[in-house]
């Protein structure tokens, strides 16, 4: 049971989540699953885990990433594989370390699943209250306060406040206060942040308009339909059944379906000339040109405004049609995300093969919102500048559900690793996407929304979907982030992969040893009796494991190089300026970063090897010396 409401100094909690979307929820969950007592506060309850762009999960890195969480103990991947009406296995045509499962969800059923199953969680509060302001106590925070004039105290703050600081929409040249359509603008915390010397700066997302299904005109549009046979999120095959749909409380259900039940098709068009047209004509209006907006938006998601005058080469752009669910008929459509006046929207879709005649629903729209810039943090998502206050998604500069999902989970986990005295869980570039999105973020930062893709990771081959239990195995052990049940599954499963690679590399069929049969892409006429009996998700590593064997070597060697310097750790309070021969440039952005290990320092944009050459004698004469 929850503990239930408490407020005031004198009825603590131990966590309090500022915010209630992807990262706030994995965030609660997280923290609540470990035990502390947690509440997660957000504006409102009706759109906690809201899908305010495309409703789909996963994609190139994406997948991957979800894949962790759910090794992780988090709730993402199966929320997606309960509501999902679709799936798709992504590069099919290319190696599997870069193949990416996706799915498109059931945009209220998926919301209102992860709604019940934080009302449902042990340790966990939930409630409705707008955050005006942090309360800090020398030099930490120690509380939150309300719209309502309640003041909630707890031993850590977690921010997830996604696009809602300050959130300024724009519809051509209308501006509206909010950070999603329909919602409020949080004006209040981000004073707070400023006043506790925590850096601001903006920047800006869009999303296209939604459209009604019944006015499409299929006929004209290419069906994509998803995979027969679907991969899924969740790792089912170390967790029981029952996590999916079974609550044992008065009853209750969690919302969803059987994975891959009634799959449902997505739909493509194209733009054509005369909406280019439409498009250049209208520019002027637009507040991305106009001037009204000055703030950096996503490259690699770019408005149909910026597609036309960046790629004036292409004669036309691909768009996507999207159901938003089973129980509605409002559709999304991908690749035209726009801030040009509503009555330019209009004319502009009816120029699209399929949409001649369409009606919309809701209308594009660009928001501008703040960010904190993520180098003030440390790897463990807490803040440099406030003790035991944690940020997580796109407050920190991220674009994506995936990316806020994962932070989420990190900043609830070390929030409460930090006020039980214990080490934070740090998670390495070679370990997951995970590891490499944080450490892009905290020592490089970002100067506009940042995606995960593939390329990011220089480790990528260790990175497969498949692998993510094997490689974050260790964390949740330690950590005990999962149910004692799975974690034993997956210590089985584990050993499994291990024992068996070991075993086909020396078993034989007629002269050759299974892993040779392997690597020549061949199948041998006889698998090992006991071979055949393992699941498939373990076949499929084995496999993996042996085919690529050379190339994961050889990563592994670049990533053991790596992990020496990560064991050369750095004071906080190291001082960079008055180091001799360390260059003045490098030295501010060492002392502003603040790095953790000598590793982490050496991937600061700007310091050059003879820095850290620098920096490493100094270290060891300092270790020396004490």
């Amino acid at each position: 049971m929850n503990s239930g409401l408490k407020y005031g100094k004198n009825q603590p909690y131990d966590i309090i989540i500022c915010g209630a979307g992807h990262a706030g929820c994995e965030a609660a969950l997280a923290a609540a699953r470990m035990g502390a007592d947690t509440l997660a506060l957000t504006g409102n309850l009706d759109t906690v885990a809201q899908m305010s762009c495309n409703p789909a999960i996963g994609g190139q890195a994406k997948g991957q990433i979800v894949r962790e969480i759910d090794a992780l103990g988090g709730a993402m991947a199966l929320n997606t594989d309960a509501t999902a009406i679709q799936f798709r296995l992504l590069n099919t045509s290319k190696g599997p370390a870069v193949q990416a499962p996706r799915a498109q969800c059931d945009k209220k059923e998926y919301q209102f699943r992860m709604k019940h199953t934080l009302e449902l969680q042990k340790n966990l509060t939930l409630f409705q209250a707008m955050v005006e302001g942090l309360i800090f106590e020398a030099g930490r925070v120690i509380g939150v306060r309300t719209s309502f004039g309640i003041e909630f105290y707890a031993k850590a703050v977690i921010v997830t406040t996604g696009t809602f600081l300050r959130g300024l929409m724009h519809i051509g040249q209308k501006k509206s206060e909010g950070g999603r359509l329909g919602d409020h603008t949080a004006k209040g915390l981000s004073a707070s942040f400023l006043e506790a010397g925590i850096e601001l700066e903006r920047l800006k997302t869009g999303t296209p308009p939604r459209l009604l299904g019944s006015t499409l005109d299929f006929s004209q549009l290419e069906e994509q339909p998803g995979d027969e046979s679907p991969t899924l999120f969740a790792f089912h095959d170390t967790r029981p059944k029952s996590d999916l749909f079974h609550v044992e409380h008065r009853g209750q259900e969690l919302a969803g379906w059987s994975p891959g039940a009634n799959p449902v098709s997505c739909w493509m068009t194209h733009t054509v000339a005369q909406t280019e047209e439409i498009v250049r004509k209208n520019l002027h209006l637009s507040p991305m040109y106009s001037g009204e907006i000055d703030c950096v938006g996503p490259r690699y998601c770019p408005s149909i405004e910026d597609k036309f005058v960046r790629f004036a080469d292409k004669e036309r752009h691909k768009l996507y049609l999207e159901p938003e669910g089973r129980h509605t008929d409002e559709w999304y459509i991908n690749g035209l995300s726009t801030c040009l006046p509503f009555e330019v929207q209009i004319e502009m879709l009816r120029t699209i093969p399929g949409l001649e005649k369409v009606e919309t629903l809701r209308p594009a729209y660009a928001v501008e919102y703040d960010f904190a810039p993520p180098t003030q943090l440390f790897p463990s998502l807490e803040s440099k500048k406030v003790e035991n206050l944690f940020f997580a998604g796109q407050i920190n500069g991220t674009s994506g559900y995936e990316e806020a999902g994962c932070q989420g989970l990190v900043a609830g986990i070390n929030a409460v690793l930090k006020i039980t005295n214990q080490e934070p869980m740090l998670i390495r570039r070679d370990e997951a996407y995970i590891g490499v999105l944080i450490d892009d973020l905290v020592t490089k930062g970002t100067k506009e929304p940042y995606r995960m893709f593939t390329s990011r990771a220089e480790f990528r081959l260790c990175l497969n979907h498949g692998s993510a239990e094997r490689r974050l195995f260790h964390h949740a052990e330690k950590f005990n982030l999962v149910p004692e049940d799975r974690l034993k599954n997956m210590r089985d499963k584990v050993e499994a992969i291990s024992t068996w690679k070991q075993r086909l590399e020396k078993e034989r069929e007629a002269g050759n040893t299974f892993a040779e049969i392997i690597r020549r892409g061949e199948a041998p006429n006889q698998w090992p009796v006991d071979y055949e009996k393992l699941s498939t998700p373990i076949q499929e590593e084995v496999h993996y494991l042996i085919r690529y064997q050379g190339y994961l070597e050889r990563e592994r060697k670049a990533a053991d190089k790596l992990q020496h310097l990560e064991k050369i750790k750095i004071s906080k309070s190291f001082d960079y300026l008055n180091l001799p021969g360390l260059r003045k440039e490098s030295a501010i952005k060492l002392a502003e970063i603040n790095p953790a290990t000598l590793a982490q320092a050496s991937r600061i944009s700007g310091v050059n090897p003879a820095d850290i050459s620098v920096l490493m004698i100094a270290l060891e004469a300092a270790r020396r010396a004490n």
